[in-house]
């Protein structure tokens, strides 16, 4: 067994510190852990709060260019898919109308 084996059976509960093997945790032990890792919803609306001010948002100017940059791509392929279509469909009704 390596390290990492190791440390994942230490996390799971199934061997001790030094490396000895623990008891089974049953389904109470389990479900006792999860309701002491629970938080509130005060505190996790604080915990995303803090990670969004974390995230590096776009400048307007960014947002300008990706939004056009988008709509370009849609107005293309929304296009391109209907064309297909309607070349597709006129063709199977020419074909199968002989």
């Amino acid at each position: 067994m390596n390290r990492e084996q190791k440390r994942m059976m230490q996390r799971q509960g199934q061997v001790g510190a030094d490396g000895t093997a623990t008891r089974r945790a049953t389904a109470q032990d389990v479900a006792a852990r999860r309701r002491k890792q629970r938080t509130s919803p005060a505190q996790f609306f604080r915990e995303v709060r803090e990670e969004l001010r974390q995230v590096a948002w776009p400048r307007r100017d960014e947002t300008k260019n990706y939004t056009s940059i988008v709509l370009g791509v849609l107005i293309f392929m929304t296009l391109l898919i209907y064309g297909l279509s309607f070349g597709f469909s006129k063709f199977v009704t020419f074909y199968f109308q002989r």
